[in-house]
């Protein structure tokens, strides 16, 4: 096994992610753009309480063994193993053993992807192993983790994700159609949630806004987004509220800020969100510029 191991990180390295030295537990962001995500975790005590993400989640083990329940059952990522968590699917997660644990994410909004995959290709890639060695998922996600500092060169970006949805549509066993995406287009409807994000948000307005009645715009939605509408706005405001934490701000005036009731109402959507309260998330983004 120890041999497996070792193997699995030297392709990750020579793939263009770096071996780094044990640090304290700490959560690094990459200055990404909209749309987009990726972080970076050291955690070897800290762990993450079961949760859901409105993101498709791809990442790459660097370090230690990443074990985590998902559908049913516990899961394990060696170094060198991607995963690649569908949208608003129930999991948690933990270092394997005391040796601690590191990893990189990308959290990609699900229209993004779709919009990647090939023509004839109408749903979102769903794989029933979430934790895989196939090589050329192991080289792109490489790049689009690599170089942290930075942002995503959007060229690049956007031809990595073609690659990459490619790739889970086959490993996913996703065939294409005769005909080509028959979604009503759902742009009209995320616009109006980001820009509304931290008001008051019915399913008139969207109705009003798309000209669909509320029930295709609940089916549509899902199917590009892979979440419902509200969760998609509530998870706005919570990336807007995880920044400001992050840099400090105190976590009642950012509830107030974001369209939380109180700072209670941010803590029990934080935790089901991300799996950890904004106090301890606040701990580790400090934990990290210190």
């Amino acid at each position: 096994m120890a041999g497996n191991k070792d193997r699995r990180l030297a392709r990750t390295e020579s793939a263009g992610l770096e071996r780094l030295c044990a640090e304290g537990d700490h959560i690094r962001r990459a200055p990404d753009a909209e749309a987009l995500e990726r972080i970076e975790v050291v955690m070897s005590r800290f762990t993450y309480a079961a949760h859901r993400h409105d993101s498709y989640a791809l990442g790459l083990t660097i370090s230690g063994a990443q074990t985590f329940f998902y559908r049913g059952e516990r899961r394990l990522s060696l170094p060198g193993q991607w995963l690649a968590l569908h949208p608003d699917e129930l999991h948690d997660g933990q270092a394997g053993d005391d040796a601690g644990l590191r990893y990189r994410m990308l959290y990609l909004e699900p229209s993004r992807l779709y919009d990647a995959l090939p023509e004839g290709i109408m749903t979102l890639p769903f794989l029933q192993q979430p934790v895989g060695d196939d090589p050329l998922v192991t080289r792109l996600l490489a790049g689009l983790l690599s170089g942290m500092e930075d942002g995503i060169d959007p060229l690049a970006l956007d031809g990595c994700l073609a690659e990459l949805a490619a790739r889970l549509a086959t490993l996913a066993g996703l065939a294409k159609g005769r005909s080509v995406k028959t979604t009503p287009d759902m742009r009209q409807i995320r616009d109006y949630l980001v820009e509304h994000a931290f008001e008051q948000v019915t399913s008139d307005d969207l109705e009003r806004v798309s000209g669909l009645n509320r029930y295709q715009i609940a089916r549509a939605f899902r199917r590009m987004h892979g979440s419902s509408p509200h969760r998609f706005l509530v998870m706005r405001r919570l990336q807007a509220a995880r920044k400001r934490i992050g840099e400090g701000a105190d976590i009642a005036d950012v509830a107030a800020e974001t369209g939380f009731a109180d700072q209670a109402h941010l803590t029990r959507w934080f935790r089901n969100a991300y799996g950890t309260t904004p106090a301890r998330w606040a701990q580790m983004a400090r934990a990290r510029t210190a």
